[in-house]
């Protein structure tokens, strides 16, 4: 089972009411949309979306998908299920930037929990290995975040989208096979810590595409010597578009709704 299907099985139950005795899926009715919208979104637009907490970043397109009734579009740069924030969403022709949005500077601001690890280095699994955090101070904190700044090598998480012979982690994880993950360079441009109310170390970080949050908390924790796992994140800026700039999924909607 992959993440997304654990973590929906786990938290988000059934998306449609089924009847299993007759096999049928029930789906609410899809609304029309304005003609003159749909070509708007068909010709080419980018839409910067607020992902909801829980929601998978496809969650946002099988949504966007659904309302636009437009088949050709895709987000540009996955967020967990338990982070929020910016993900952008392009449509039509503008699906051609994705990855020019991708390779964009990403700003993120977050909590790590010291004292423990998980197995995915969030709260998608159960957390373990409980270890003493009473040690930690603010300048013990700042000094290590200096390990964790500049050019560094990243081991990404063993549930994880990075694929190895086509298959992707997080598949061969959760039938308990060992992923052997490569190291891989990452570069984090900033890295502070905000706030700390133990076990609880509030964070900002800026950093180039290809960097794991969860990878940075678990290794953070194993610098520190006391274990930690990412607890809460947001993603607040992809280069130049901020979570100011984001629209929550029900504003979307409304003014959707307006135009057409």
């Amino acid at each position: 089972m992959s993440r997304k299907i654990t973590y929906r099985s786990k938290h988000l139950g059934k998306t449609a009411k089924t009847d299993h005795s007759l096999g049928v899926v029930e789906r609410p009715p899809r609304i029309p949309i304005d003609p003159a919208v749909q070509r708007y979104y068909l010709e080419g637009k980018r839409i910067v979306i607020n992902k909801p907490l829980h929601w998978t970043s496809f969650d946002v397109v099988r949504k966007l998908r659904n309302l636009l009734q437009i088949k050709k579009i895709g987000h540009a740069g996955t967020l967990d299920p338990l982070a929020t924030g910016v993900l952008i969403v392009c449509t039509g022709n503008s699906t051609k930037e994705i990855n020019s949005y991708m390779a964009q500077e990403k700003e993120y601001t977050g909590s790590f929990t010291l004292g423990a690890i998980t197995d995915t280095y969030d709260l998608e699994s159960e957390p373990g290995t409980f270890r003493d955090y009473s040690f930690v101070h603010e300048q013990l904190l700042n000094d290590t975040v200096k390990q964790f700044t500049g050019e560094i090598k990243q081991l990404p998480p063993a549930h994880s989208a990075v694929k190895k012979d086509g298959i992707a982690s997080y598949e061969l994880a959760r039938k308990g096979i060992a992923v052997i993950r490569e190291p891989r360079m990452v570069v984090i441009n900033s890295f502070e810590i905000t706030r700390l109310a133990l076990p609880l170390v509030y964070f900002k970080v800026v950093c180039e595409t290809g960097t794991y949050i969860r990878s940075l908390a678990n290794d953070f924790g194993e610098a520190l010597g006391c274990g930690a796992y990412l607890s809460s994140l947001c993603r607040t800026r992809i280069g130049p578009f901020t979570i100011e700039d984001a629209l929550a999924m029900e504003e979307f909607e409304t003014s959707l709704r307006k135009d057409s």
